[in-house]
C-alpha cells in the first residue's frame, strides 16, 4: 500500500474532481473557497497515490485541532473504491495524530449512509447521535443533518457540545454560538 503524503498543490484539482463525485454538492464548498482553505494552518490535505506518486487514488481533508482531528471529507477515487484504500487512509491519519478524530456522516435513512457508517464502524469509529446539523457550505446551499462519529469510543454531551462548537466556529465560520 502506498504512504499517506501532504497534498501537492498542482493535485488539488484531482482531489476536487473525487470530492465532487464523492459528496452531495451541499456537502463541499465551491472551488475557490475550497482551494482557499489551503492557506488556513489548521486546515490540511493528505493524498495516497499510486507507486509512481502521480494518480491520486484517495484523500483525506482535515483540520487540527488541540483535543481533535476532524476529517472534514474522505474520499476514493471510483477506480479504486473496495480496495481497503479509506481503511489505510484512516490507520495512517491514527498514527499521524495521536488523539481523538471525529468526522460527519449522514443519517443513516439510505442504504448507503449505512454502508458508510458500517464502514467507519469497522474501522474504529463510534456513532454519536446526538442532533447536528452542517451549516450551509456556501451561499444557495442548504444545512444538512448529520451525525458526528469520534475514535475512541462514545462522547458525552458535554464533549459532543464541545466538538459542535469548535467545528461551528473553526471549520463553517459560524459565530453565533
Amino acid at each position: 500500500m502506498n504512504e499517506l503524503r501532504e497534498i501537492e498543490l498542482e493535485e488539488f484539482d484531482k482531489v476536487f474532481s473525487i470530492m465532487e463525485e464523492a459528496f452531495p454538492i451541499d456537502e463541499y464548498r465551491p472551488y475557490e473557497k475550497q482551494k482557499a482553505l489551503l492557506s488556513d494552518p489548521a486546515y490540511g490535505i493528505w493524498v495516497m497515490s499510486d507507486v509512481r506518486g502521480i494518480e491520486v487514488k484517495a484523500f483525506a481533508a482535515v483540520y487540527v485541532f488541540e483535543d481533535f482531528l476532524f476529517i472534514e471529507h474522505l474520499g476514493t477515487d471510483v477506480r479504486y473504491r473496495n480496495l481497503g484504500i479509506g481503511a489505510a487512509v484512516l490507520t495512517e491519519l491514527k498514527k499521524l495524530y495521536e488523539r481523538r478524530i471525529c468526522l460527519e456522516v449522514e443519517r443513516p435513512e439510505t442504504y448507503i449512509a449505512q454502508r458508510r457508517i458500517g464502514f467507519y464502524k469497522r474501522n474504529g469509529f463510534y456513532l454519536n447521535s446526538y442532533d447536528y446539523v452542517q451549516p450551509p457550505m456556501a451561499e444557495g446551499r442548504k444545512e444538512v443533518p448529520l451525525f458526528i462519529m469520534t475514535t475512541g469510543g462514545a462522547v458525552g454531551k458535554d464533549e459532543f457540545e464541545g466538538i459542535r462548537d469548535t467545528l461551528y466556529r473553526e471549520v463553517y465560520r459560524f459565530r453565533n454560538l
